[in-house]
């Protein structure tokens, strides 16, 4: 998942598509309109628009503003009816675009991309090969604002008829769909009506007649009003005409006749053809959206401007569009609420993190040219830092991205193979990709390319789709690597797009080894001739006394069942593989696969690795992951209607050999990050009872370390909290928690015997959370570890409610988290009321004398209490000396351990004393740390003193050579 650092000021090669234009498609969804809704709406009052132009050409509106043609009243009313019915259709966002927050809305806050005026020989030339060269920038006229789309052209002469074109995800959709809410605002005043068509609508009427009236009328039944009067509006009528490649348009007159009655019935494709002519409504004017390899179906005799959508060039734009994305308000936090002040900050934080790896020109930066790909990048961010909606999964966003740019699209939509472009680029670049996978690395040569599209093309019309292919999607998919390393190769324009293709290329079946291919034609084979011969046989056999003929007949029937284990064979093969990538010993040093994602796109602190550095050890975690996702039943039911439809029996038998190795490999012990992405699989998998099945030996939970954001929190929740089994141990020490962390893991804290949450910066407010916990009638716990959080008397003073109504701890540690008096003085009023703990640790509190040996008698007089901690507190010699005397006593009641001596012996329990300095001896106060240490000498020389044991006597100079030792490395005063 690395992204690659410097970004060239050049463009594609001009093999992927037609050349290296800027990528482009904006915000990813597709709109096909059919027809909207008839019901009334009002538009309320002028909304304020926050719009940016990716240009620096005029925005001003173009000439030409005229007298309202269609001043009736019944006429204006008609219009304003238009317009609302229209603003209500086109404003209804997909769920994917909802997750940025309730204000969100696609008609108050948009980037235009840049649009570049093309001509018509540069247009039509032929497309040349896959090349690596990158292209120079061309000089030529401004890039065009949408307001001069119809301005006249470089001789002055009016402009009618305008073709915008760009590969799947440049953002025509967004850019018609922008323009369409601008006209219903009333903030395109040159137009006083607007009527769009979808083309794939129209062509799903097929050879039907029907007029240009009735098709209007069937669509937009309010315009029914003003029909007699479009004859005269000329240019101030705009037909949109979305996806031309839907159609299968014939300029030949001996195809589709002439004719300028819009009242006349003919097929939708011969009315298009005749507007496009000027034949039918001549001063009308048209904006036709189109994706490249279909421009030559329109001669350019009757295009006045061609236009390419070339997406953000400048990452001024793309900055933009993150800070327009990321800053919209979250769900569920009320406007003021400090919540809600917190989540800003952070919004802002990801948003400035993310400029500054844009403008170090990585390798996001070229894929960030293209809009749909700022969209994945924002919708990744917010699953990782932003509220996670329920069921989501990083599969999902991924599934859904593509789902928004290529559902329903074809390569070739007018020709009779109607092949899913989705499953084309599943097939090709899928092969491409898993390549990459199994031989570790993520860039590709220009023969590798080639390979993985041409291999297996033997006709013509698979000739012809792939040239469609490579100029409308390739460059969605591939890139021109810009690491200084890899000079004259192509990389997966977002770098986790490889591991997703790779993983559909598996469950999807296309992956296949030679004995599997030609098994299958082999057993397909037998099994069609199978039963004739069966036939045959049988009748023979009861002719002819021939005893071998039942031995053959047997034969046939074994053929299928043993391509049938082959298959069965490789399924294990690949569950192997994945099981392997995802337990691999060489990435157990890294971040989990959640934090690599967040660095990959917000940037590394730090160094980075030197450009002439092997990069032979890529990392590809989240492959076994999509695997996983892509076999959950929503993601399948997305991919069907992708054209990439898994089968019931093969999620099965995938997830059965996935169980089988996951049951041996899963039960190894996993470093805290690791474990983390073994979670993360079973999250993305969605199936909890294949996850509780697997998961039910795991007894140890240690993601110490881990940085535990909501999202992990979320995962390990919903993995884990359905479960059943108690947890031995779970250890979530130096996580970050924070009090919703710890409501969010509720359920798995729950089973847990043994916790510890040292080292998360706790403090009182978390200690309500964990009051409940220790209330709850399921709680397990048994030894609860909160050393170094700073829970304050205040926090404590919640957690001693938790300990009168808790049947079931009997080992606390409170150690250094900033008690003092006032929290001791709590737990002594409180302990009586508890009746089972065992042990109890409040060393380290600034506690005096007097809370001390407060606390010190009650734990003598409570039933069960065992062992008490109250070492490194600020206690007197004298006090030290009661205490010491107090745990020295034997007899009823709980032993105190206030120093590494009693009474003229050593402690048995120095080493635990000494153990707690040496692990936190980085985080402590080094200066306070120093005093006790010494404080602990000078005990030592005391007890020393008091005896003439010898072989007590060596004990304490064994315990005062660990104690110096500790202070040497605290180094001298001064350091």
């Amino acid at each position: 998942m690395r992204w690659g650092c410097r970004l060239p000021r050049a463009s594609w090669a001009s093999g992927l598509g037609r050349g290296p234009r800027l990528p482009d498609e904006r915000a990813p969804f597709l709109a096909y309109w059919s027809w909207p809704l008839k019901g009334e709406c009002s538009l309320g009052p002028c909304r304020a628009v926050i719009r940016h132009h990716g240009n620096a050409a005029d925005n001003a509106s173009p000439p030409g503003s005229h007298g309202l043609l269609f001043r009736g009243i019944a006429a204006t009313e008609a219009i304003k009816r238009h317009r609302q019915n229209l603003a209500e259709w086109f404003i209804r966002l997909p769920r994917e675009e909802r997750q940025f927050g309730p204000t969100f809305a696609l008609d108050t806050v948009h980037v235009d991309p840049v649009i570049r005026e093309s001509t018509p020989d540069e247009l039509l030339r032929p497309s040349a090969e896959l090349a690596l060269e990158p292209r120079l920038p061309q000089p030529g006229p401004a890039p065009l604002a949408l307001s001069q789309l119809f301005g006249p052209d470089a001789c002055g002469r009016p402009v009618q008829t305008v073709v915008l074109y760009g590969t799947v995800g440049t953002g025509k959709s967004t850019l018609v769909r922008k323009m369409v809410l601008d006209w219903c605002h009333g903030q395109l005043p040159v137009f006083e009506l607007l009527i769009p068509f979808s083309c794939e609508d129209l062509s799903s009427l097929g050879p039907t007649p029907a007029s240009l009236w009735q098709l209007v009328v069937q669509r937009y039944t309010p315009l029914k009003e003003v029909l007699p009067l479009m004859d005269a509006a000329g240019p101030r009528l705009l037909f949109v005409l979305h996806g031309l490649e839907r159609l299968n348009l014939d300029f030949r007159l001996s195809g589709t006749g002439l004719c300028s009655d819009p009242q006349a019935p003919q097929a939708s494709a011969a009315i298009i053809v005749n507007l496009l002519r000027k034949y039918m409504l001549p001063k009308a004017s048209i904006l036709v959206t189109t994706r490249p390899s279909a421009i030559g179906c329109i001669p350019s005799k009757y295009v006045g401007r061609y236009g390419e959508i070339c997406g953000f060039s400048d990452t001024n734009l793309q900055k933009l569009y993150f800070q327009l994305r990321l800053n919209q308000p979250d769900c569920g936090h009320a406007a003021g609420d400090a919540g809600e002040a917190a989540t800003q900050a952070q919004r802002e934080n990801l948003v400035q993190m993310l400029s500054r790896n844009l403008e170090g020109h990585h390798q996001i930066s070229a894929a960030c040219f293209l809009p749909s790909y700022c969209w994945l990048v924002c919708a990744t961010l917010h699953f990782l830092h932003g509220p996670t909606p329920a069921g989501q999964t990083l599969t999902s966003i991924y599934t859904s991205f593509l789902r928004l740019n290529f559902s329903g699209e074809t390569l070739d939509s007018t020709g009779s193979s109607k092949v899913s472009l989705m499953a084309y680029a599943a097939r090709t670049l899928g092969k491409l990709a898993h390549k990459g996978v199994t031989s570790r690395k993520t860039s590709f040569s220009e023969e590798d390319v080639r390979g993985c599209l041409e291999a297996g093309i033997q006709t013509e019309e698979e000739v012809q789709l792939l040239q469609v292919f490579r100029r409308d999607a390739l460059r969605f998919f591939l890139a021109p690597s810009v690491e200084p390393g890899r000079p004259d190769t192509f990389v997966f324009t977002v770098p986790s797009m490889q591991e997703y293709l790779a993983a559909l290329y598996i469950v999807l079946g296309l992956h296949k080894t030679t004995l599997q291919r030609v098994g299958k034609d082999v057993a397909e084979l037998v099994g069609r001739v199978g039963e004739d011969v069966s036939v045959v046989l049988g009748i023979v056999a009861k002719l002819l006394p021939l005893r071998a003929l039942p031995l053959l007949f047997n034969l046939l029937k074994v053929v299928p069942r043993v391509f049938g284990r082959t298959v069965g064979k490789s399924r294990e093969a690949v569950a192997q593989a994945m099981v392997l990538e995802m337990f691999r010993e060489e990435d157990y040093n890294n971040d989990d696969v959640l934090d690599q994602m967040g660095a990959s796109i917000l940037g590394m602190e730090g160094p980075r690795r030197h450009p002439d550095e092997p990069s032979d050890n890529e990392v590809f975690e989240l492959f076994p992951m999509f695997m996983g996702g892509l076999l959950s039943a929503h993601n399948r039911a997305v991919l069907a209607q992708l054209g990439c439809p898994i089968k019931n029996l093969d999620v099965l038998e995938n997830a059965q050999a996935i169980k089988k190795k996951l049951g041996t490999q899963g039960r190894q012990a996993l470093p805290p990050s690791e474990l983390l992405d073994y979670l993360f699989f079973h999250y993305e998998f969605q199936n909890q009872r294949f996850s509780a099945e697997v998961l039910r030996s795991l007894r140890q939970l240690n993601l110490s370390g881990v940085r535990m954001t909501p999202l992990k929190c979320n995962v390990v929740a919903a993995v884990l909290g359905s479960g059943r089994h108690a947890l031995d141990d779970v250890n979530l020490a130096s996580c970050q928690l924070d009090p919703a962390g710890l409501r969010t893991l509720q359920p798995v804290l729950l089973r847990a015997r043994k916790l510890g949450l040292q080292l998360n910066s706790l403090g009182p407010e978390a200690c309500r959370d964990l009051r409940d916990l220790l209330l709850h009638d399921q709680c397990q716990i048994s030894t609860l570890r909160l050393s170094n959080n700073p829970l304050t008397a205040t926090g404590v003073a919640l957690l001693a409610e938790g300990l009168v109504g808790n049947t079931s701890l009997t080992h606390l540690s409170l150690l250094h988290t900033g008690l003092g008096d006032e929290g001791l003085e709590l737990l002594a009023a409180q302990l009586s009321h508890n009746k089972q703990l065992q042990e109890l640790n409040v060393a380290y509190n600034g506690a005096g004398d007097k809370a001390a040996l407060a606390l010190a008698n009650a734990a003598k007089e409570h039933p069960s209490l065992e062992l008490l901690h109250l070492y490194f507190n600020e206690l007197s010699s004298e006090g030290r000396q009661v205490l010491r005397d107090l745990g020295g006593t034997a007899g009823r009641g709980a032993r105190v351990v206030a120093s590494v001596t009693e009474g003229t012996a050593v402690s048995k329990y120095w080493s635990v004393i000494l153990g707690d300095v040496q692990r936190n001896l980085n985080s402590w106060d080094r200066a306070r740390v120093r005093r006790h240490l010494e404080l602990l000498l000078l005990d030592l020389e005391d007890s020393q003193g008091a005896t003439l044991n010898p072989w007590r006597k060596a004990q304490m100079l064994r315990v005062e050579g660990e104690v110096k030792a500790l202070l040497e490395q605290l180094g001298s005063p001064g350091d």
